[in-house]
């Protein structure tokens, strides 16, 4: 295992040499689900590829939830590695796995039991309702890889590791593609055959990265000692952990409802949302894997007691995201219709495609950008109640009045609606600046 000392060398390098493999990883992870909408849209009928947009919001707002729990274990490692504590690291994974193995017990039981509950809260389609079901159920049943792999990839990112969790999901994402297409082009399963091919993807994302720690090892001894204070370490796991869960649960739901808006205008609509979502999701993954890094970059140096290096890495990191950011807005809105037609050839999806990918994600590549860095400078720190208190701001106060407002004018489409997002983000922005100003202050005095 390639540990990345990220308190030593220059600052720029290190937070790239972290991020990139972080953004390649993600971005392998999410073409999973991708990959299920672009084969079963171009084999199947618009019901089953609506089932797999509608289902996998679902299946996403829940790991997104757990991926925010993880958070915990990222920090709390992070930490201890800058501190040098390579036991008290051992103890955080103990207490992570103890705390994960009855989260993942619990999904698996309740998620395929209100999958119609889940496809009827958002409003699926009559003629999309099971196959939206059935990728729900499914998805549901393989929980336990899910998890499996997000609390792998917090340990590792903890350590500063990003490069085995890109080796693993790697090889998953090409068995994903595979299993794609035997079960939904072969044997014709639909939603249900794209929901099988991503858990055996996962199962096996997780198989090999406890293969990669078993043959490369941990800074610390796996015994039954990092079970040692079990109590006390899932306590402080879930006190950073849970807010940044309970904020990336909330805010999905907020996009959760407003993919139900989107949903009563038309099934063309619905379906260019989620084809927006996919490429969008693509789009904003490096603001996303900047977070992450800045994340372990931040809580290692504090550890170290180094947080003159932090701050300059928070600087480094918006500037280079933002430049990223205006390269992905000008995609987004200039060529957002030949995006949206990689997945369908039917002219009026891909017209509300580009409409939603143009207004969710143009100026948002660019806002988010600064966003991310901020909220991942919080979480590493471990601010993370602050964290929660932007994400509900953003999602309770701005984006979802935005979104009501929008689908109630006359006359009103996916373009819209879709403004929700920036606007919000804007908004936090401004929040997380007056913070971090005021924590500043504060940390100086100390």
């Amino acid at each position: 295992m390639k540990q990345n000392n990220l308190t030593e060398g220059k600052i720029l390098p290190s937070l790239l040499g972290f991020a990139v493999p972080v953004f390649f990883t993600m971005l392998l992870q999410f073409l999973y689900g991708t990959v299920d909408m672009f084969v079963v849209s171009r084999f199947e009928s618009t019901a089953e590829a609506s089932g797999v947009t509608t289902g996998s919001i679902i299946m996403a707002t829940l790991t997104n939830a757990v991926t925010g729990l993880t958070t915990g274990v990222s920090v709390l490692v992070a930490q201890r590695i800058g501190e040098r504590d390579y036991e008290g690291s051992g103890r955080v994974v103990g207490g992570g796995i103890a705390l994960f193995a009855f989260v993942a017990a619990a999904l698996t039981v309740a998620v395929p039991l209100l999958a119609e509950s889940f496809a009827h809260m958002m409003d699926a389609p009559s003629e999309a309702y099971e196959a939206t079901a059935s990728y729900i159920r499914i998805t549901g049943l393989g929980s336990v890889f899910i998890i499996a792999y997000n609390v792998l990839g917090g340990i590792f990112r903890g350590l500063g590791d990003s490069r085995t969790p890109l080796l693993t999901v790697a090889v998953a994402a090409v068995v994903n593609l595979i299993f794609d297409i035997v079960l939904v082009r072969g044997f014709g399963m639909g939603a249900a055959g794209a929901a099988v091919a991503t858990v055996a993807a996962q199962g096996i994302s997780v198989a090999i990265s406890l293969v990669a720690i078993r043959r490369t090892g941990l800074p610390f001894a796996v015994s039954k000692q990092i079970f040692a204070g079990k109590k006390a370490s899932v306590g402080a796991i879930v006190r950073l952990g849970l807010p940044v869960a309970v904020q990336n649960l909330l805010s999905s739901f907020s996009f959760v409802i407003i993919q139900a808006l989107i949903n009563g205008l038309s099934l063309a609509a619905s379906v260019g949302a989620g084809i927006g979502d996919k490429v969008g999701g693509i789009l904003l993954l490096l603001p996303a894997s900047y977070l992450q890094a800045m994340s372990a970059f931040v809580a290692q140096n504090i550890g170290a007691k180094k947080r003159e290096r932090a701050k300059l890495g928070l600087m480094w990191g918006i500037i280079t995201a933002l430049g990223f950011g205006v390269i992905t807005a000008y995609i987004s809105v200039v060529h957002g219709d030949f995006l949206g037609s990689l997945f369908t050839n039917e002219p009026e999806v891909i017209k509300n495609a580009h409409w939603y990918i143009a207004s969710a994600y143009g100026v948002d590549c660019m806002l988010t950008a600064v966003l991310f860095c901020l909220v991942g400078y919080f979480n590493g720190n471990g601010k993370t109640v602050f964290s929660l208190v932007q994400g509900l701001f953003g999602a309770f106060v701005i984006r979802l009045p935005y979104a009501f407002f929008a689908s109630s004018l006359a006359n009103t489409n996916i373009f819209f609606i879709g403004l929700a997002a920036p606007v919000s983000s804007f908004f936090q922005i401004i929040l997380c600046v007056i913070e971090y100003i005021r924590f500043e202050k504060n940390a100086n005095r100390e």
